[in-house]
């Protein structure tokens, strides 16, 4: 494979995000969530974004638009151009919806070739609807990674987190001149508990932006060799 800098610049793919920014919010321990928004809603505009682009014949299914940052910084990394293979990466609004889009995009919709990535609570879910989609019984991991759809750990920032350490993440924190902010998160009473890997997961979250953001810059960080296991197995998977 072939690996630019690691502070490259990614240039957008053809396929535009169907999600939208939510409001903001401080340093504080309640973390909020990416963007929700409707299923009907989610899907009609991912289904708007692939007919925008005729050309894509393959779909990335993933949880967020965080999730959908870093599949596509490590893809470009790695010499690979996913709008060129016809491969777009699309955030679901949340697992539970992957029926609706197993329904608009599969066999019974626009008939792409799908596969996704997932965080560990929502295999669940990424089971049930593939199973419901037809492609069941899955009773094991290995049976949706058949199916091209590969779980995290945890999540997707917990795995980027984990290859890089602990110490090169806080590098990146404080290029991005956030480091002030998360030592002043990391000694909240509910914090001093945690493990330094799970402060850095949780500080991520905390502000509306963050977490894609550093989703992004942790992919263009990472040394591709050492990319999360799913992360790259989801790429293989697709090539």
């Amino acid at each position: 494979m072939v690996c630019c800098a690691s502070a490259c610049h990614v240039p957008p793919l053809a396929v535009r995000n169907p999600l939208c920014p939510g409001a903001g919010a401080g340093d504080s321990e309640r973390v909020p969530q990416e963007p929700r928004r409707a299923p009907q809603s989610v899907v009609a505009g991912a289904l708007a974004a692939v007919r925008a682009a005729p050309s894509v014949r393959t779909v990335i299914l993933v949880e967020g638009v965080s999730d959908q940052a870093a599949v596509e910084t490590v893809a470009f990394r790695c010499g690979r151009d996913l709008a060129g293979e016809r491969v777009a990466v699309l955030p679901m609004g949340g697992a539970t919806n992957i029926g609706h889009f197993l329904d608009a995009l599969g066999p019974r919709g626009l008939d792409l070739r799908l596969a996704g990535l997932y965080d560990a609570a929502a295999e669940r879910d990424i089971r049930r609807g593939l199973e419901r989609a037809g492609h069941g019984p899955l009773t094991a991991r290995d049976s949706l990674q058949q199916r091209g759809f590969f779980g995290c750990v945890a999540d997707l920032e917990d795995e980027l987190i984990r290859a890089l350490g602990t110490a090169s993440v806080e590098e990146v924190v404080g290029a991005q001149g956030d480091l002030p902010s998360l030592r002043r998160f990391q000694r909240q009473p509910a914090q001093r508990e945690r493990s330094p890997e799970a402060q850095l997961r949780r500080f991520m979250g905390t502000r509306s932006g963050r977490k894609a953001r550093y989703a992004r810059l942790l992919a263009e960080a990472v040394d591709v060799t050492r990319a999360p296991r799913p992360l790259s197995q989801v790429l293989a998977f697709v090539s």
